[in-house]
This record gives C-alpha cells, sequence and structure tokens, in this order.
C-alpha cells in the first residue's frame, strides 16, 4: 500500500472523526445515523493513520505531494 493521503487530507479527516464522536458523545446525534457515523469516523481514524485510502486507488487520486530530489 503506497501512501496516497497528504497531511491536510489527514488532519481533515481526524477532525471529522473527533467531531462525529463528540456529537455522539453529547448526544446531539442518535440511531442509525449514529451508528453509521461512528463507523466512517472508525474508517477515517484507520485510513489517515495508515496514510491510504483504497477509494482513492482505483480513480488514481492521490493527495499527497510529489518529493522533490
Amino acid at each position: 500500500m503506497k501512501p496516497n493521503m497528504g497531511t491536510f487530507d489527514r488532519i481533515a479527516r481526524i477532525l471529522a472523526a473527533l467531531v462525529i464522536a463528540g456529537l455522539y458523545c453529547t448526544e446531539q446525534i442518535s440511531g442509525a445515523a449514529a451508528i453509521t457515523l461512528l463507523v466512517f469516523s472508525g474508517i477515517f481514524i484507520l485510513t489517515s493513520f495508515m496514510s491510504f485510502c483504497p477509494l482513492y486507488l482505483p480513480f488514481g487520486i492521490s493527495t499527497k505531494k510529489k518529493e522533490e530530489k
């Protein structure tokens, strides 16, 4: 798995996951929508730490900056 996520993308996903978790903990969201969003939050955290998004792969997307030599 070659990293395909840039720093901004990773930080944005982690912040979104934290917001969703905060909304759940303060009971602002509940039910099926809350469970669905919590699953997405887990996926966001996992992909952020791995720096790899499998959905980017088939489309050839990469938000990671190319390193200069």
